[in-house]
């Protein structure tokens, strides 16, 4: 019992669910329907009942009536002792298809009538002589009517007509109620449809509104306002207000992060010029004293410097969210690697740098390009351990200019890869010593990379373990003069394109003896 009541519920959820998937057009329309087919068939039931009753009642009254007329229009007369029926009994029998029997008082048939619909005689009906009344025999509703004959004798007169007729006569009274309730519940159902699709097109035109302000993320856009005063509408004007405050949310958010972006940018800015004195006089006293505050000046030295670089790149980040365009000319790329390379200093010591910079003009900002180039360098000293092989190439494919800086360390764990572009994230693993950083390095490369058009793109180096960085440029066309300000001689005499294999420190040496 626990167990069918169970099964009763499983099915009861399963069609509930199933209907609830049922698209809401078609519920309303097959609610219609159903409802129309339970009217229809109701009226149908009782109409059929009423018309069967009113169809069987006529055909008895018909025959009835035939055979007492035709006890009155016959006058049958003897001839010797044998009855003669003297009328004319097939124009009487012919349009009803009827069977007629007359007998004498001695119960021997005097005349008879036999027809079909189709004008053929029938074979001999089971029935002979019967009493008077109404009777059902053998597939046929009979009446049989005494007869008045010579010296108060009586004849019997039999009128039968087929009861197929009438079932004839009721299976398409039937059929036609059927056809007209399945006919009326199908027009329901199209009507239905018809009415819904209409009753939920404003529904739809909001939808389709509200799927555009998706895509276009513009909460400016208006909403279709229905012409009728109902639900529908009510429902667009609550969507146009929440729209619009959504709207004005988002310009007063907009607005305030773009007073912060301008707030950090100008602080930024003016911080440079005070820190730059800091750091001027830093290094005068750390050369000139001795000692315990000699180390004292030194460690200053190297706390300011790294606030400088933070001051740096949070400028630039401002400068790349206030969408701040910075002045751009044609520069060669493997110049600036080069370059940034050399900077590395003491810190890559630890690791063997390789440099295959072959030329590769850009059109970018010198500055923020050896920011780039510079910070993906660090990143890959500081995050993979000693010993490990960086190579920084540049080459021109395809008509793009790519940079790519890649090292067979550990690789970036794949939970961190899909974040690592993001501000102040910070990865594990820090090999350089020191601090692990801001976690500004990575969303400078991709601000400055967005700013100069160029795509990011991150994976395993080819054949082997470790990350790669590409960064896509677009080329610049042929005959702008270079911008080769600020460009050192780190390339040792070399001409670009060649391959140099180095460490940090003699990366370091090479540009001190520039």
């Amino acid at each position: 019992m626990a167990s069918l009541g169970s099964s009763i519920r499983s099915a009861a959820r399963a069609t509930f669910s199933a209907y609830r998937s049922v698209p809401i057009r078609w519920r309303l329309a097959g609610g219609s329907a159903a409802l129309t087919f339970v009217i229809l068939a109701g009226f149908a039931a009782v109409v059929g009942v009423l018309t069967e009753h009113q169809v069987t009642s006529q055909f008895y009254a018909k025959v009835d009536n035939a055979a007492s007329q035709l006890v009155t229009e016959m006058h049958p007369s003897y001839v010797g002792h044998k009855l003669e029926c003297n009328y004319d009994l097939t124009r009487f029998a012919q349009a009803d298809a009827a069977q007629i029997r007359v007998f004498a008082p001695s119960g021997r048939l005097a005349c008879s009538q036999t027809t079909s619909r189709r004008g053929a005689p029938l074979n001999q009906p089971a029935f002979t002589l019967v009493t008077a009344g109404a009777h059902v025999e053998d597939g046929y509703q009979l009446d049989a009517k005494r007869m008045r004959l010579r010296h108060g004798t009586h004849g019997l007169v039999i009128y039968a007509l087929q009861l197929s007729s009438l079932d004839d006569t009721l299976a398409k009274v039937r059929l036609f109620l059927l056809l007209g309730v399945f006919g009326g519940t199908l027009l329901a159902l199209l009507a239905g449809l018809a009415t819904a699709q209409r009753a939920i097109k404003p529904i739809v035109q909001l939808t389709d509104a509200a799927r555009e302000i998706e895509r276009t993320r513009d909460p400016s856009r208006h909403v279709p306002r229905p012409r009728a005063d109902d639900e529908v509408a009510e429902l667009a004007r609550t969507l146009e207000g929440m729209l619009g405050a959504l709207d004005a949310a988002r310009s007063e958010t907009e607005a305030a992060l773009g007073r912060q972006r301008e707030f950090v940018a100008d602080a930024s800015h003016e911080l440079r010029t005070p820190l730059t004195s800091v750091l001027a006089n830093l290094e005068l006293l750390a050369d000139e004293l001795e000692g315990e505050p000699a180390e004292s000046a030194k460690a200053a030295l190297r706390s300011t410097r790294r606030m400088r670089r933070l001051v740096g790149d949070l400028l630039l980040l401002a400068r790349a969210d206030a969408d701040r365009k910075r002045s751009s000319a044609p520069t060669d790329l493997a110049e600036v690697v080069v370059d940034a390379a050399a900077e590395l200093g003491t810190v890559g010591d630890d690791h063997e740098l390789t440099l295959d910079a072959g030329p590769a003009v850009v059109d970018g900002n010198r500055d923020d390009l050896h920011r780039l180039v510079l910070n993906l360098l660090e990143n890959a000293v500081r995050h993979t351990p000693p010993g490990t092989h960086i190579r920084a190439s540049t080459e021109t494919v395809d008509g793009l200019v790519k940079l790519a800086v890649e090292d067979d360390g550990p690789g970036i764990p794949p939970e961190l890869q899909r974040r690592v572009f993001d501000r102040f994230v910070r990865g594990g693993g820090d090999s350089a010593g020191g601090s692990r950083g801001t976690g500004l390095g990575l969303s400078i490369v991709r601000a400055v990379a967005d700013s100069h058009g160029a795509t990011v793109s991150l994976g395993p180096p080819e054949g082997g373990t470790g990350t790669r960085f590409v960064i896509a440029f677009p080329p610049v066309p042929d005959g702008e003069p270079l911008d080769r300000a600020g460009a050192t001689a780190a390339t040792d005499g070399r001409e670009p394109g060649q391959t140099s294999t180095t460490t940090g420190s003699t990366i370091g040496r090479r540009r001190s003896r520039s």
